[in-house]
């Protein structure tokens, strides 16, 4: 037993020390040969086993928060260097937990998509990754969805008139925060115009040839809402009257005036001029018939359909603001009288033909809404031109009390 005692261990020992301390440096050049350590970004963190009614701030529908993370392991090289973002997932257990409480995300809190080879054996070490997470109460409610004027341009040939409805609402859940947030700000969605087509408009105005308005019912995919605080992909407006939503266009062209134009001025109460002693001189721009000036060249127009103008035509003039600047130049606007019942006697045409389905799909009270709308936007959106397709410019000024009524595009005026 001595012998061999002696032949194992003292025998040529320099040697064997010498082996023995070889052995352990190559141990350890080979081991850290064989792993390393790696920076993993934009990690997805899942939360589990939340407790009923609550949520947790950030957190989207398909379980995941909307803020990721970035981990640092250390382990065996070949995993390692194959391993990326899609791989691999952190998850945190919610069970028992309330309030605000700092999680931490270890080596056990990863679950790695990759079925075929176990990456979780070849991971020794996560560097410590802590983050606050918060339970809150989930909430629905109704959040406002505001249609804002589109950009992009319309399709040659047409003219945008406007979005109907101009208001909706979406029914959302989430974090009670981050809805009362959405709920008190409203969502504002814009439409490009840039995004319908000529082609797509031509079909259905020939589908509806008694109408100069043409209706274009957003599609699906344009009532997509980004909400990242909620959903990782957009979501729909799901208000019921969405279905109803259109972008209404008018047939690019240009229409006749057929009546002349009366001109009057309007005196603001707090004028110190006297009204008595002010008049609008004649040119020839303004006649005087019967005691009434008016624009007697020919006019065109143009952002209103041939039925609202042959409804308004004689219950239109141009108004003079009697208000002089600086420079005593006056202000000057397009009046419509006694709008209202001008307004009852569009829509009675509008009902009154029974050959456009589009309105008689929608209920009463929004048909009468929509109608309504359409209107006023008429009535803003009116422009005047002359004969050349030029915009009608007038430049009214006061000297002394004598208001002259010029054209800036016509010397003669």
């Amino acid at each position: 037993m001595k012998t061999l005692f002696k032949t194992l261990f003292i025998d040529h020992w320099p040697r064997k020390l010498l082996s023995l301390i070889l052995a352990i440096i190559i141990f350890f050049v080979i081991n850290k040969s064989l792993t390393t350590t790696k920076t993993i970004t934009n990690v997805p963190v899942r939360i589990e086993n939340i407790p009923s009614g609550k949520t947790v701030e950030g957190l989207q529908s398909n379980g995941f928060l909307n803020k990721k993370v970035s981990l640092t392991l250390s382990g065996n090289r070949s995993i390692l260097e194959n391993l990326n973002t899609n791989d691999v997932q952190a998850v945190i257990d919610a069970t028992g937990k309330e309030g605000e409480w700092i999680a931490t995300i270890t080596k056990n809190s990863l679950r790695f998509e990759n079925s075929e080879v176990n990456i979780a054996q070849g991971i020794r070490r996560v560097s410590q990754q802590n983050f606050i997470v918060k339970l809150t109460k989930i909430v629905s409610d109704k959040i406002p969805i505001i249609l804002t004027q589109p950009i992009g341009e319309p399709p040659s040939g047409y003219q945008f008139i406007d979005i109907w409805p101009y208001q909706l609402y979406m029914t959302v859940s989430g974090p009670e925060e981050v809805v009362k947030s959405l709920k008190a700000k409203g969502i504002r969605h814009t439409f490009n115009l840039n995004d319908i087509t000529k082609t797509k408009l031509d079909v259905l105005r020939s589908s509806n040839v008694h109408s100069d308005v043409v209706s274009f019912f957003v599609p699906d995919f344009m009532k997509q809402i980004p909400l990242p605080l909620l959903s990782p992909s957009p979501l729909e407006i799901n208000d019921p009257d969405a279905k109803h939503l259109r972008i209404d266009f008018l047939r690019f062209e240009k229409l006749k005036l057929s009546a002349p134009l009366p001109v009057i001025l309007y005196f603001p109460p707090n004028t110190p001029l006297n009204p008595a002693k002010v008049t609008l001189t004649s040119n020839h721009l303004i006649e005087n018939k019967n005691g009434i000036k008016m624009i007697t060249e020919p006019l065109f127009v143009r952002g209103v359909s041939s039925l609202f103008l042959n409804i308004v035509k004689d219950r239109m003039e141009i108004a003079i603001t009697v208000n002089p600047n600086n420079e005593n130049m006056l202000d000057w606007s397009v009046q419509f009288i006694n709008p209202r019942v001008l307004e009852e006697k569009y829509i009675h045409a509008i009902l009154s033909d029974t050959l456009d389905p589009e309105l008689q799909e929608l209920q009463p009270h929004l048909r009468d809404s929509y109608l309504r709308n359409r209107f006023r936007n008429y009535m803003n959106q009116l422009q005047l031109y002359k004969s050349d397709d030029s915009p009608l410019k007038l430049s009214p000024s006061l000297q002394g009390n004598v208001i002259t009524l010029k054209d800036p595009g016509n010397e003669e005026a």
